[in-house]
C-alpha cells in the first residue's frame, strides 16, 4: 500500500535511507532535512499499518519540473515491483499537480529507462544544480546519472 508520509514515519524513513547511504546508493540526509521535505515522502507499507519497506520523494523544483529523489527499498523486499510503484506514484503526483518534467540524478539508470526516462545532461538542470546540488559533498563531481522524463496529460 502506497501513502503519503507522516510524522510516524520519519525514524523508519531515516533508518531506510541510512541503510541506501552507507551502501553508497543515496545520499544521506538528517533527520531535520525529512521533518522539512516530509511532505515530497511517499511511504509504501506491507498491509495497513505495516512496516514501511519502501519510499520515495517527489520534490518540486521549478513550475514545470520535479525530482524524484530518495526512492528505496528494503533489501528482503527488492525485485518486487515496490520501486515501480512509487515511482508511478510519484510521476502521478507530478501529473496531478501539472508538473511536465520530472528528472532523478541515479545510480540505477537502466531501472529508470524502464519508466521511460531518457539520460540528459546535468547542466540541463540548472535549479537543482544551484539549489541542492552545490551543497552535496560530491559536488562538483557527481558521479550520479541525470535522467529526464516529459509527461503527458500534465497540463504542460
Amino acid at each position: 500500500m502506497i501513502r503519503k508520509a507522516s510524522i510516524r514515519d520519519v525514524r523508519a524513513l531515516h533508518r531506510l535511507l541510512s541503510v541506501h547511504a552507507d551502501r553508497g546508493e543515496l545520499l544521506a540526509r538528517p533527520l531535520s532535512d525529512i521533518y522539512d521535505h516530509l511532505r515530497d515522502f511517499s511511504v509504501f507499507e506491507e498491509g495497513p499499518a505495516g512496516p514501511v519497506v519502501g519510499m520515495c520523494a517527489l520534490h518540486v523544483c521549478w513550475e514545470d519540473l520535479a525530482e524524484i529523489r530518495s526512492l528505496g527499498v528494503d533489501e528482503g523486499r527488492r525485485h518486487r515491483g515496490i520501486g515501480t510503484a512509487l515511482v508511478n506514484h510519484a510521476l502521478a503526483e507530478a501529473r496531478d499537480l501539472g508538473v511536465g518534467r520530472v528528472f532523478t540524478l541515479t545510480y540505477r539508470p537502466e531501472f529508470f529507462g524502464k519508466l521511460g526516462f531518457s539520460e540528459v545532461d546535468k547542466a540541463s538542470l540548472p535549479q537543482k544544480i544551484w539549489a541542492d546540488c552545490i551543497r552535496c559533498v560530491k559536488f562538483p563531481n557527481c558521479d550520479e546519472i541525470a535522467m529526464l522524463k516529459t509527461l503527458e496529460g500534465s497540463g504542460i
